[in-house]
């Protein structure tokens, strides 16, 4: 007869493939399960490592991946990740064990209190039915968009495993029962976009996990609108003609002013975060937005209308409903010779006035170096903007930002573990990533070079935590916290037998020219000193909203 955690680890098996984690004792007998079982197992080095690279495979591509950790300290390890997969709704598993069910030793926590802080449900496994436990689990993650955490008390981790009927994920409920547009709102939204005259379509996450590019397409066609998406859904619309790109901070200016000049916009599947609404100067005060998305409610008070329900649903539905319109007679038609300056961003010197690299320039400069077919993933951090603003992105899974949700640092190396996993044969995984964060996540750089194929590392070194230098050491707060000393990673890479080399002057550039030229195998780390004196528009953007606020308080 099977054990408990080789019934678990059987049953995991016919959803995923994927396991990250580090061994414990709370988890050996699952881990040594799934080993023999054929998952392929990605060893981590921190706990919190495990959680998010599961996610950040998730993201990818659309397939849940497991992690695993022991009870007590490696499961608080991972509960930021935790936080972070919960927030941005993403169905991975996390496989742990737990206190014996005689009750909690000096070393256990309330797991399952802690899961339900940061929003995550908890599954307990028992004898009697450990495949349907599993089963359930995988099944609400999928069909909930939350991560769930699959508990094994310690006492019964090697116990033998009852019979169970032959269960499948299919004997499962996987319906996400969206809800049904009302059909007044529909032939609301329909008017609305009928009687616009620049009317817009900006497509969020929601829109890209609902496949809904071509439904959009249709619709932002028959009415002659312009498209846009928000980063979590970057160049979901890239291929057509009047798509805009990026809305939100990481814009450019010719992009922001056409958005601003909108008078209807249907929103389809964005949260219409502060980021993205631009601190609530997206919109024109005069503009009418329509919003779709599965929430119960409108997620932003600027929303006029909201329609609860699927976005390629809804874009289906309003295409018929819609008059057609082309040529002059639509805005989209109206704005061609604006449409080439979509692209342009704010050019920066070779170095900044202090001596040190322009962050813009640098960020350039590597976009024609680095390979084409690239999966980006990124850190938090001030230089967040960089590469959704100057890299060519493949498409919207090629650019992850894991820690956006929870607004947390640290995830970089990690989320390039999952990517290494996720990536197909000829892609080179590129991480971008700040000293700060890339330190926090350090452990794992060791991960990231052994099970990453192809893979490029780009530090934003600035020797601090560079939001924080502008958000409040602009306003006179000391920055000596807000500081690190140089670290040259490039040394710490090559000793854990990847390749670094220490970027001052763009020239220095022309070893991982050549490392790209020579095939891009293994992982190669360029550690770019950069100017703190450049900041950010979106930044700025805080910065402002901040002014404002300071002002109203007073």
């Amino acid at each position: 007869m099977p054990t408990i955690s080789a019934a678990v680890s059987r049953a995991l098996l016919t959803c995923t493939s994927e396991i990250f984690g580090v061994m414990g004792n709370g988890n050996a007998h699952f881990l040594d399960a799934s080993v023999r079982a054929e998952f392929r197992f990605t060893a981590v080095r921190h706990e919190s490592a495990a959680v998010t690279a599961a996610d950040a495979y998730f993201r990818i591509t659309g397939k849940p991946a497991v992690a695993t950790t022991t009870y007590g300290a490696g499961f608080t390890n991972a509960v930021t990740p935790l936080a972070e997969a919960a927030a941005a709704q993403i169905p991975m598993i996390l496989v742990t064990g737990d206190q014996p069910t005689t009750g909690a030793r000096p070393w256990d926590v309330d797991q399952t209190a802690i899961n339900t802080a940061v929003g995550a449900k908890t599954f307990v496994v028992d004898a009697r039915n450990p495949v349907a436990i599993t089963l359930a689990a995988v099944a609400h993650a999928l069909r909930e968009r939350v991560p769930v955490v699959i508990s094994i008390p310690y006492d019964l981790v090697a116990d033998e495993a009852a019979t169970e009927p032959e269960l499948t994920l299919a004997d499962f409920n996987m319906d996400p029962h969206y809800p049904l547009a009302a059909h007044e709102l529909l032939v609301q939204a329909a008017t609305a976009l009928d009687t616009a005259k620049r009317p817009l379509i900006l497509a969020g996450r929601g829109a890209r996990l609902s496949n809904a590019s071509e439904s959009i397409a249709a619709l932002a066609d028959k009415l002659g609108a312009l498209t846009s998406s928000t980063v979590l859904a970057a160049n979901l619309m890239a291929s057509r003609h009047g798509d805009l790109g990026i809305t939100g901070g990481f814009s450019s200016e010719e992009t922001a002013a056409l958005i601003h000049e909108a008078d209807t916009v249907l929103v389809l599947g964005a949260k219409l975060n502060q980021f993205t609404m631009r601190f609530g100067g997206l919109f024109n005060d005069a503009a009418q937005v329509i919003q779709v998305d599965l929430a119960p409610a409108a997620t932003n008070p600027r929303v006029d209308v909201f329609i609860s329900a699927d976005a390629t649903a809804v874009a289906t539905a309003l295409e018929p409903m819609v008059k057609e319109r082309s040529g002059e007679g639509s805005w989209l038609g109206q704005v061609g010779e604006r449409l080439a300056r979509i692209n342009e961003h704010a050019t920066g010197e070779a170095l900044a006035p202090d001596g040190l690299l322009d962050p813009r320039t640098v960020a350039a400069t590597l976009n024609t170096i680095l390979p084409a077919r690239r999966l980006v993933v990124q850190d938090g951090g001030h230089f967040i903007g960089w590469g959704p603003m100057y890299w060519d992105i493949p498409g919207p899974q090629a650019l992850n930002l894991v820690g956006t949700a929870y607004q947390s640092i640290g995830m970089g190396l990690a989320s390039a573990v999952g990517a290494g996993a996720a990536a197909q044969a000829g892609e080179t995984v590129v991480l971008a990533s700040g000293d700060g964060g890339f330190l926090m996540g350090l452990a794992d750089l060791e991960s990231v070079v052994r099970s990453v194929a192809s893979g490029v590392i780009v530090i934003y070194n600035d020797a601090g935590y560079g939001a924080e230098v502008h958000q409040y050491g602009s306003i006179g707060l000391h920055e000596a916290p807000m500081l690190i000393p140089e670290v040259d990673f490039a040394a710490v890479a090559r000793g854990l037998g990847a390749q670094g080399t220490k970027i001052r002057t763009l020239e220095d550039l022309a070893e991982l020219r050549q490392w790209v030229a020579g095939g891009s195998r293994g992982v190669f780390l360029v550690d770019c000193r950069i100017s703190s004196d450049i900041r950010a528009p979106y930044m700025e953007e805080v910065l402002e909203a901040n002014r404002k606020a300071a002002l109203a308080r007073r």
